[in-house]
């Protein structure tokens, strides 16, 4: 007789032979009961994209990370789980609404982002700029200088290109609409290739 893995107790699920099916339901139920007796910080999901896989993390706050698949998601991880809390599980339901708005971001169907953001993992300097970024408008880009002054530091235009490098939330928070002042493309914490790839959508 099968039975559904998610009628069955967590230990009694644990004691049978692991199937694709039970780990999803064993690590939906246990996100469940973590958030349930407040013991999930952080919860995280991946989801694909026309730039590659994300990590999407959150904490009750807001969504705190976003990630490329070339900053490895694992070393990801491992960092918020050291700077923010060793209490993070992967939760794709806790993160539905911002998959969502990046898929309609991506498809074309949303210029700005609706989402509470926790912006914790950034201090000072760069978390000022990037509070700024996303004044910049869809289809829009700023110098780095521009930005510097922006920000009310017309000096610090490395430190600006410091805090778009650094940024948490990439594409969240619009770093990729700071350029050089001659037009070039700068760096990118995605790679350049993904940089492209979200200036052309929004100039599309």
């Amino acid at each position: 007789m099968n039975t559904d893995p998610s009628d069955a107790p967590i230990l009694d699920v644990l004691r049978s032979p692991a199937t694709s099916n039970s780990l999803e339901s064993l690590r939906a139920r246990l996100a469940v009961a973590a958030a349930q007796e407040n013991l999930l910080d952080v919860a995280y999901t991946t989801i694909d994209s026309p730039v590659g896989a994300l990590l999407l993390a959150a904490t009750p706050k807001g969504l705190v990370r976003v990630a490329y698949a070339n900053e490895g998601h694992d070393h990801v991880l491992d960092t918020l789980a050291h700077k923010l809390s060793p209490r993070i599980l992967r939760a794709p339901a806790r993160l539905d609404v911002a998959a969502r708005e990046l898929d309609e971001y991506f498809t074309g169907r949303r210029h700005g982002f609706d989402l509470p953001l926790d912006l914790s993992l950034s201090h000072g300097f760069r978390q000022l700029v990037q509070q700024h970024l996303p004044e910049i408008g869809y289809g829009e880009t700023r110098s780095y200088r521009q930005m510097a002054e922006l920000v009310g530091n017309p000096n610090a235009v490395r430190a600006v290109g410091t805090a778009c490098a650094t940024n948490p939330l990439p594409i969240v928070v619009p770093c990729h609409r700071v350029v050089r002042s001659d037009g070039s493309p700068g760096g990118y914490v995605g790679g350049l290739a993904a940089k492209a790839t979200l200036l052309g959508l929004e100039a599309a």
